[in-house]
């Protein structure tokens, strides 16, 4: 609480008013697809498994089944591979709002502020009577509130988020908030603690998906933001530095309100994706490979509902990451999803795409030809599908190569660098595959791989290893390799940083050198680091002609050798007669 002059004298007030504006949102890879609540289309970055399933959940029951979405299957194997950031975007069907909660006051007739949730659809719900204060439909899913400790002397109370499943008896408290005010003048004020922004996705007049944000402070709880302050109570303390009478009433009242702590009022579907008009969910193996249908969906969801999260992530001022991909989706199912993801990585030029082709027990020959539709060197498929255990469920099931494969990118980049191949015995096997679909052959992978399917094979004492590395492009260049389209991303990315330094920087020999002192270094290292046999960077008056300089541009070249990966190795076994000699 701050100091109140009741003599004359002189205060101090210090007010924060330096929030800097972020750059770009930066994770390892960018996952999409549905999960079992959480925002809807807001990429949102999760920094761990447990990080993720608080915002996002994993398992849910339907019709009496345990289940879980790809998604949270490929977090966890993107977290347990060493990842350290992952940018998931909830993809869901209908509309949907989040749910409410009005706290009320110490006096009668008061409700001093509103909260309401991050996540949205009706899973977020809880309301109704309570059975020994317990919420009668309270989950692990939701959250409920309390108000565990008010005073009207000093103004202030604590808030807690309890788990939505809990008692007053047994509570699980998630988030504790205290000396919290009514105050807008104090730093202490509830919405600035906790926060009060809202945001939403619209389209701007080209068709371009863009998030905007309502509010004043930024979130910093992880469960609800302050929808509402109804009753503030500003200047709470009159010139005698006593509790001003009209402000106490709306002090909240200690205890979880009327229905115990519930929230409600969301409207969505329960599980965002848990049926479409009343058909059950398609998932694992049960994923079509056709065109999705409302009656055949994918885990719930339609091609169409990818559409717009797809679009946010298109704006990489806004998004920087390495790798995306969406399992469930596969060219038989949503091949405009597929073409749209391969798209976004070529359009953007900062990451790649990992894509299915097929989907469950279809032929290498399917496989194939949906791969020869397509020539893009931004991305990469695999086959066949892998089966998994489910640490949620407990349950075996195949998943689609996508689900798994980002974790063997980011596991190669962690051990070695993004030049290396994230394939083979070193830095491809799949330790957490129990068994791929099917065990191939060398001349079935071979197959694939001469038709740009990336095969992934099972060697006995081995396990299932990534044995193939090559990208959707169709000519025969060294782009038409996983390894070297990474390290030409990678060295963009480093290369443009230091680029947009020198914007507005006036075109002369020192603002040259400055970029030359920095790219040449650091293609040095990765020459070292065995990314590069040789380079060449040029910017001087050669490139940098009068004319050039008159247009206020600034012009470099520079000349890779990328090195390639020893993927067929040939060992010649020459017999010689007894007494012959070997050459020096």
């Amino acid at each position: 609480m701050a100091e109140t002059l009741i003599s004359p004298g002189i205060q101090l007030r210090e007010n924060d008013l330096s929030q800097i504006s972020e750059g770009p949102i930066e994770a390892g890879a960018a996952l999409l697809g549905p999960t079992v609540y959480g925002p809807v289309s807001i990429p949102t970055v999760v920094r761990s498994y447990s990080d993720y399933k608080s915002k996002f959940g994993a398992s849910f029951v339907s019709g009496g089944q345990n289940y879980e979405y790809l998604t949270s299957i490929a977090a966890l194997n993107y977290f347990e591979q060493g990842g350290t950031s992952l940018l998931v975007t909830r993809v869901a069907s209908g509309s949907y709002t989040a749910a409410t909660a009005s706290v009320t006051g110490s006096g009668a007739g008061r409700t001093p502020f509103v909260l309401e949730t991050l996540s949205v659809g009706t899973i977020m719900n809880n309301s109704g009577s309570a059975i020994s204060s317990s919420l009668v439909s309270g989950s692990n899913a939701n959250i409920r509130w309390e108000i565990a400790a008010a005073s009207s002397a000093s103004g202030q109370f604590t808030l807690l988020i309890r788990r939505g499943d809990d008692s007053n008896q047994n509570k699980t408290i998630l988030e504790t908030w205290s000396n919290l005010s009514l105050d807008p003048n104090e730093t202490n004020y509830i919405a600035y603690v906790i926060g009060d922004q809202v945001e939403t996705r619209l389209t701007d007049e080209f068709g371009n998906a863009y998030l905007t944000t309502s509010g004043s402070y930024v979130n910093k709880s992880r469960y609800i933001r302050v929808k509402d302050v109804n009753n503030p109570t500003p200047n709470y303390f009159t010139s005698v530095g006593t509790a001003d009478p009209q402000y106490t009433a709306s002090i909240p009242a200690v205890g979880s309100g009327s229905l115990h702590g519930a929230f409600g009022g969301a409207t969505g579907d329960i599980w965002g994706g848990y049926s479409i008009a009343g058909t059950a969910l398609k998932m694992f193996e049960s994923i079509p490979s056709a065109a999705a249908t409302q009656t055949n969906n994918i885990q719930g969801l339609m091609p169409g509902n990818y559409t717009g999260p797809i679009g946010l992530l298109e704006n990489k001022e806004a998004y920087d990451f390495n790798v995306i991909y969406a399992p469930g989706i596969n060219n038989q199912n949503a091949p405009t999803i597929v073409q749209s993801l391969l798209e976004l990585a070529q359009d953007r030029g900062d990451c790649i795409a990992v894509v299915d082709m097929v989907g469950y027990n279809q032929s290498m020959t399917t496989a194939t030809t949906n791969a020869a539709s397509y020539d893009n060197s931004y991305a990469a498929t695999y086959f066949p599908w892998l089966m998994v255990r489910s640490r949620e469920t407990g349950k075996m099931n195949f998943v689609p190569p996508s689900t798994i494969i980002p974790a063997i990118y980011e596991y190669n980049d962690k051990v070695a660098a993004e030049w290396f191949a994230p394939a083979g015995l070193n830095r491809g096997t799949l330790a957490t595959v129990l068994r791929p679909e099917r065990r191939l052959s060398l001349d079935e992978r071979n197959f694939l791989y001469a038709g740009k399917v990336n095969p992934i094979a099972a060697f006995s004492g081995v396990g299932t290893v990534v044995y193939g590395q090559k990208t959707l492009q169709a000519r025969a260049t060294a782009l038409d390799r996983v390894n070297v389209r990474r390290l030409l991303i990678s060295l963009k990315r480093y290369i443009r940083r230091v680029a947009e330094d020198l914007i507005f920087e006036p075109n002369t020999q020192v603002t040259r050198n400055k970029f030359l002192n920095q790219v040449n270094p650091y293609l040095e290292y990765v020459q070292q680091r065995q990314g590069l046999y040789a380079f060449q960077v040029i910017m001087d008056d050669s490139n940098n002609t009068a004319d050039v300089v008159d247009r206020n541009q600034l012009v470099g070249a520079i000349y890779l050798q990328p090195t390639r990966v020893a993927e067929f190795i040939y060992l010649d076994f020459n017999i010689l007669p007894t007494g012959a000699s070997f050459g020096a």
